[in-house]
C-alpha cells in the first residue's frame, strides 16, 4: 500500500546572547511538553515557494519576520515519524540568523547547549560526556571493530575532537539508545538523564544537529556571524560569539592575527566605554563582507 506524501517546512533559527548560542522552539504543533522547531506544511495552493511558506509558519508559530535564510537539508528517511505509518513525511529545514528577540507566547528560546550538552568544550571536556555518556558508548561498542572505530572518530581519543562532527556524534548516541528519541521511537522510556539533553519533537535534535555542524564548517571560509552580532562590536564580542557556535576556545592573540589577515572588519573609530576597564575599540564587517552574506 502506498504511503501517502507530505511536504513541511522546519527552521532552525539561531541567535547568540551573552556568548551562549540558542535555538527557537516552540510547543504549539509538537506533542504536550515537548520543544519543537518551528514548522508547517506547504500549502501547495497559497505557498509560491517554500521559502514563503517556511517564513508563513515562523511569523504564526513565534512572531518572528526573518531576514536572510538558506536551505539546510532535505529530510525524508521512512520512519521520521513512526506515529504515523500510513504517511511519509518530507521536510525541508532552513537555518536562519537572527539577534535574540522576546517571541510570542508559546515559543521560547532555548540553550543550544542544554540540547547538546556534550558539544560544548568551551571548559575542557564536559562533565556529561567524560562521566556518562564516553563509558556507556565504550560499552555500547563492546568488541565491536567499527563500533570502536567509530567511536573514536567522532568523540575523540586517540583522535582530536572535530568540532563540525555533530550530526554523526548524534546519530552515534541514537544507534546506542543513549537519547529519549531512540526510546520513544522504539515504544519504550529513557529515565531521566541530563547527560542526553533536551528532547525535542519528532527529529528536532537531528535537524539541529545539522545546523550546528554546518555552521561550524561555515566558520571555517564565510563570515557568518555578522547575522548574530550588533552593527558595531568589539573583537572580544566578535571571538566570543564565534567561541560560542564553535565550543571551543580559541587563542586570543592567533584570532586577532586571522581576522586582519581575513579584512573581515574595520574600526569605526569609537569606543565602548565599560563601567570598569579600559575602553575597548568598535568595529564593524566591511561591506564587501556583508554583502556576500552567508554563500
Amino acid at each position: 500500500m502506498a504511503r501517502q506524501l507530505t511536504l513541511s517546512l522546519d527552521a532552525v533559527i539561531v541567535a547568540v546572547t551573552a556568548d551562549e548560542p540558542r535555538i527557537l522552539t516552540t510547543t504549539g504543533s509538537a506533542p504536550a511538553g515537548i520543544p519543537a522547531l518551528p514548522f508547517g506544511p506547504l500549502d501547495t495552493d497559497r505557498d509560491a515557494t517554500l521559502e514563503l511558506a517556511l517564513r508563513r509558519w515562523v511569523a504564526t508559530q513565534t512572531g518572528r519576520e526573518l531576514g536572510y535564510v538558506e536551505q539546510l537539508y532535505t529530510f525524508g528517511d521512512r520512519d521520521r515519524q513512526r506515529d504515523a505509518p500510513g504517511t511519509r513525511y518530507l521536510s525541508v529545514a532552513y537555518l536562519a540568523l537572527v539577534r535574540e528577540a522576546q517571541p510570542e507566547p508559546g515559543a521560547a528560546w532555548l540553550d543550544c547547549y542544554q540540547i547538546l550538552p556534550w558539544e560544548d568544550h568551551r571548559a575542557g571536556v564536559p562533565a556529561v560526556l567524560g562521566s556518562q555518556l564516553q563509558p556507556a558508548l565504550t560499552a555500547w561498542a563492546g568488541a565491536s571493530a567499527d563500533r570502536r572505530h567509530r567511536l573514536e572518530a567522532n568523540f575523540g581519543g586517540r583522535r582530536p575532537w572535530d568540532p563540525i562532527r555533530v550530526l554523526e556524534r548524534y546519530e552515534l548516541l541514537y544507534e546506542a539508545g543513549l537519547v529519549p528519541e531512540y526510546q520513544r521511537d522504539h515504544g519504550r522510556r529513557l529515565k531521566a538523564n541530563t547527560a542526553a539533553g533536551l528532547e525535542l519533537a519528532h527529529d528536532h535534535r537531528r535537524i539541529v544537529a545539522t545546523a550546528l555542524g554546518r555552521l561550524r564548517g561555515k566558520l571555517k571560509y564565510r563570515p557568518v556571524v555578522f547575522e548574530l552580532l550588533p552593527e558595531t562590536f568589539t573583537l572580544s564580542q566578535l571571538q566570543g560569539t564565534v567561541e560560542a557556535l564553535t565550543g571551543m576556545r580559541l587563542h586570543k592573540q592567533n584570532f586577532r592575527r586571522l581576522v586582519a589577515q581575513g579584512r573581515l572588519v574595520e574600526p569605526t573609530g569609537t569606543f565602548e566605554r565599560p563601567a570598569r576597564g579600559r575602553p575597548a575599540g568598535l568595529f564593524r564587517f566591511r561591506r564587501e563582507v556583508v554583502r556576500a552574506r552567508l554563500y
